[in-house]
């Protein structure tokens, strides 16, 4: 009987956990799925990538370093597809699924366009797998993307393709093949 005196500070330790569970559950996720997408005609293209967010961080040079091979976002690597064969800055990219990672700088990115899928970060990429190379300006402006941030804004036959965070902008032009 002593024991049962006991039993409401218990409940209440019990009850005070499941709600603090409840409330992780509901945490923000530090680095959330996202994805840009892009319709013209049978052509379908869409980019699937994490955020991550700025948090009063210096990112290019410091979080991302420049000169190394990033995943383009968060968690896993950032993947593409596309119903229909399109170009990229120029180049041919067939119908299909496929990785981007890019390599940063300070004035220019190379993009890279790699054939393995599923997977986390860029610590396996292969580059015996890129199958499209290129490189594109970055540019720098006053507006602040606190979180990574990919948007394709169709142009007609055509669309941009546009990769920020912080003040940092890539532009790289889409063309749809028909």
């Amino acid at each position: 009987m002593k024991h049962l005196r006991y039993l409401p500070v218990i409940m209440l330790f019990c009850t005070a956990g499941v709600a603090y569970a409840q409330d992780q559950d509901k945490a923000p996720v530090p680095s959330p799925y996202a994805h840009a997408s892009v319709r013209y005609k049978d052509t379908y293209v869409k980019i699937t990538y994490s955020q991550p967010e700025k948090a009063g961080r210096e990112i290019f040079g410091t979080v991302v370093p420049y000169g190394k091979v990033w995943r383009t976002g968060a968690n896993a690597a950032t993947e593409i597809t596309t119903t229909r064969n399109i170009t990229l800055s120029g180049f041919l990219l067939k119908a299909g699924t496929y990785s981007i990672f890019t390599i940063p700088g300070p004035d220019k990115w190379t993009i890279l366009i790699n054939s393995e899928l599923g997977l986390y970060g860029a610590y396996n990429h292969n580059p015996h797998l890129d199958i499209l190379k290129f490189t594109v300006p970055s540019t720098r402006s006053s507006d602040i993307h606190e979180r990574f941030t990919i948007k394709l804004d169709p142009k007609n036959e055509t669309a941009d393709l546009s990769l920020m965070w912080d003040n940092v902008k890539v532009l790289i032009p889409v063309k749809f093949l028909n």
